[in-house]
């Protein structure tokens, strides 16, 4: 994945392996584990102004990234409705837009690894960038194809996606300066463009022969995120782009890349999947981000056919993503205060208890803002859980396994959706709240599961 020649120590000066902890992020219930994170971060040299400088320029090209990953699913809450119309298709027909796109996300984690080992770090961020570019010019043609055509540009941008946010996301967990803080907005980067995404296309979905013009205005916004990944990242390996930012590579990996040692290709996936922390995360945000994607998606039309709501209806889903936004800024000093770990179980017990009331009463406002709520709770436990994959993950594995644990997520983000849609068909939207509730109560449960302690390379 790295190149040997960007690798190379700054000459005159020697490096200290005792610089370097074994274990960068403490995890919060091992005490020994915290006390050397310490002693490393005490040691951690002041940065320059040009590091900064490119540290902050590098880490908004990522948000950007984020930000088209979230518009992309933000978009498609508030018009499925006219989808369905449009096409003349069901709630189980339209379901088979989440499935393609899980279907590409699964494709695109797959495919992340090996090509990030042949490529590199840069060349394979801009190639997601393309391809969900690609994505949207097709669905901008959305008048002019059949369903299936339409459908199927999802797999592609699905692909894209996936591309981007395990290398986004495994670039934030591999640095300390402010580590936390920058996965926090990193996440609310993916927020803010499911916020604003519903303004646009709850606008275009009240407009029969222009429904598709959203995806024309998406398809000019990916295009700048090509233009700000290939300016910033320059094609360049990962530690190269870190070491520019002033973070510190750990002598393993310096010593692993020079040499041709360390894991590489099936090696890489063997040792990975062997990982009872990789499957515990990969099934902790196939439920989250299900549960996430199927409130986006079908909020709506719940709001719509059960409560009895107009098409102004498609701001509740803005208002849902307002609050994951929100929450992954807001909520970070509750994280601090409680530890991440313990944190997530608060996050899942208030979540539980504000769907219970969406689900019983049968006010629009209270729903809507009842929404919202759920939304600032849900916020924070995705950047704790790839904070926590870097973690208890070695430093190695952790691009690729945040990839595959991420793709798994995305299953759940088409797998949830499409369940409800095949449930609403036989049983009625107003399914979606029992589902809901089930899904967040087995989600917590998983999460007791995750191992804490970091897991020992190969």
């Amino acid at each position: 994945m790295t190149h040997n020649d960007s690798l190379t120590l700054q000459s005159n000066k020697t490096f200290n392996p005792e610089m370097i902890s074994q274990v960068d992020i403490p995890t919060e219930r091992d005490p020994l584990l915290v006390k050397k994170a310490s002693l490393s971060l005490s040691s951690t040299p002041t940065l320059s102004k040009a590091q900064k400088r490119a540290g902050i320029v590098q880490f908004l090209a990522l948000c950007w990234s984020l930000f088209m990953i979230g518009w992309n699913d933000g978009s498609i809450g508030p018009l499925l409705p006219r989808i369905m119309q449009v096409f003349d298709v069901n709630y189980g027909t339209v379901s088979w837009i989440f499935v393609l796109t899980c279907t590409g996300v699964v494709f695109g984690a797959l495919a992340n690894m090996p090509l990030n080992d042949k490529y590199g770090y840069g060349k394979i961020l801009v190639l997601g960038a393309i391809l969900q570019m690609f994505a949207f010019i097709t669905q901008s043609s959305a008048r002019t194809l059949p369903f299936s055509a339409f459908a199927a540009s999802f797999f592609l941008g699905g692909i894209g996606m996936a591309i981007q946010d395990a290398q986004c996301n495994g670039y934030i967990a591999l640095v300390k300066h402010e580590g936390e803080l920058k996965m926090g907005f990193l996440q609310a980067s993916y927020g803010l463009g499911a916020l604003i995404a519903p303004l646009s296309s709850t606008q275009f979905a009240q407009a029969p022969t222009r429904w598709s013009g959203h995806y024309l205005i998406s398809f000019v916004l990916s295009v700048l995120n090509v233009i700000l990944l290939s300016a910033v990242f320059k094609f360049r390996a990962q530690d190269e782009c870190l070491r520019e930012s002033g973070e510190i590579i750990p002598e393993s990996a310096i010593r692993n890349a020079v040499s041709g040692s360390g894991s590489e290709g099936d090696g890489k996936y063997m040792q990975m999947l062997r990982m009872k922390a990789v499957h515990l995360l990969a099934l902790f945000l196939i439920l989250y981000i299900g549960v996430e994607v199927t409130i986006g998606g079908w909020i709506v039309t719940f709001m719509m056919v059960v409560r009895g709501g107009g098409p102004e209806s498609g701001y509740v889903a803005a208002g849902f993503f307002g609050g994951l936004t929100l929450g992954r800024i807001a909520l970070i000093w509750v994280n601090q205060k409680l530890g991440e770990v313990r944190a997530v179980y608060l996050y899942t017990a208030l979540v539980i208890f504000a769907q219970l009331l969406v689900w019983i009463v049968p006010s629009r406002l209270i729903n809507a803002l009842l929404v919202c709520t759920i939304g600032l709770l849900l916020g924070p436990m995705y950047p704790i859980a790839i904070r926590h994959a870097a973690r208890v993950i070695p430093r190695s594995l952790v691009t690729g396994a945040i990839g595959w644990i991420a793709a798994c997520g995305a299953a759940g983000s088409a797998l949830l959706p499409f369940v409800t849609g095949r449930i609403a068909e036989e049983k009625g939207i107003g399914s979606l709240m029992p589902f809901l509730l089930v899904m967040m109560a087995v989600m917590g449960v998983v999460w007791f599961m995750v191992p804490t302690k970091p897991v020992e390379e190969e």
